[in-house]
């Protein structure tokens, strides 16, 4: 018989990938860490190798692991798709609606999604997804999601905008810059990142030179290292709800808003987009009418 490939399993190890480790994945998921492991080690012995490996407190994927990783999202998008015509026939209402968001004020921006969606829908199931913009775009582009929010500078797809993403500078507490003419020790994500080119562009703007001290592929690793007092970021709060574990940095330059769109997927069924995209705009509307970045 020919190895076969565990659906559940593999949404275990797409969640992995995109929340940045087990515990984060299994937080998202509903499922103890434990589950996920089991998930993750079911597949390597379907496979008859590693797929993850542990890097220090990291996760890191082997070769093997990356292939299996992008095929499971077509695996998964597929499954997904194939769900939604097939109770599409029976009733709209019972259809699965996926929509994914950038992480950058994330926290706050898919509660509102997934409220917006469940009161046109209330029979549906919400799935939701956090990624980089171009990813996000992407995914949306091959009906993997219905409704993509993402910062709209990070690329060139068309979409809806919505609003802004207030930014504000944290630190750990007690953090203090240190002095002049030593540099300003940043933490910030990986370029291609809009929020780290705004934050450098403000403090060049200054005259406040800055070094990038930590960086990290997505924002739950700036958090830990801002956390660990490396250095200052910028970061959005959307809301006007600021980070657990972190406080704001007086006398740095203030940074502009970062701009976000939303991007249906065609054929995607409007009375839901339209809710979503509109409750998007009250939450990103108040967090800029009371910003104090």
């Amino acid at each position: 018989m020919r190895p076969v490939l565990d659906i559940v399993a593999l949404r275990s190890l797409i969640a992995v990938a995109d929340y940045g480790g087990f515990h984060r994945a299994a937080g998202a998921l509903a499922l103890s860490q434990s589950a996920v492991s089991q998930h993750v080690r079911r597949l390597e012995r379907t496979l008859g190798g590693p797929v993850v490996e542990r890097d220090g407190r990291k996760t890191r994927f082997t070769a093997h692991g990356a292939q299996l990783l992008q095929e499971a999202r077509l695996i998964v998008a597929a499954h997904d798709a194939a769900v939604r015509r097939l109770l599409s026939d029976d009733g709209p209402e019972a259809a699965t609606v996926v929509i994914g968001a950038t992480e950058h004020g994330a926290d706050q921006i898919l509660p509102v999604l997934t409220e917006a969606v469940r009161e046109v829908r209330p029979g549906a199931e919400v799935r939701v997804r956090i990624d980089r913009s171009a990813r996000l775009t992407d995914a949306v582009d091959r009906g993997e999601l219905d409704l993509a929010v993402y910062v709209t500078e990070a690329t060139a797809a068309a979409g809806n905008p919505v609003g802004g993403l207030p930014l504000r500078w944290y630190a750990a507490p007690g953090w203090k810059p240190p002095a002049a003419p030593a540099p300003l020790p940043l933490v910030a994500i990986n370029e291609p990142c809009v929020i780290r080119r705004r934050a450098l562009t403000a403090l060049a703007a200054d005259h406040t030179p800055a070094t990038v001290v930590a960086e990290a592929g997505y924002l739950a690793g700036v958090l830990d290292a801002a956390r660990a007092g490396l250095g200052a970021a910028l970061l959005a709060v959307p809301g006007g709800q600021h980070p657990e574990g972190l406080t704001t940095v007086e006398g740095l330059p203030t940074a502009f808003p970062v701009r976000l769109s939303a991007r249906p997927r065609h054929g995607a069924d409007p009375s839901v987009t339209c809710a979503a995209v509109e409750a998007v705009r009250a939450l990103l509307a108040a967090g800029e009418n009371g910003r104090v970045a």
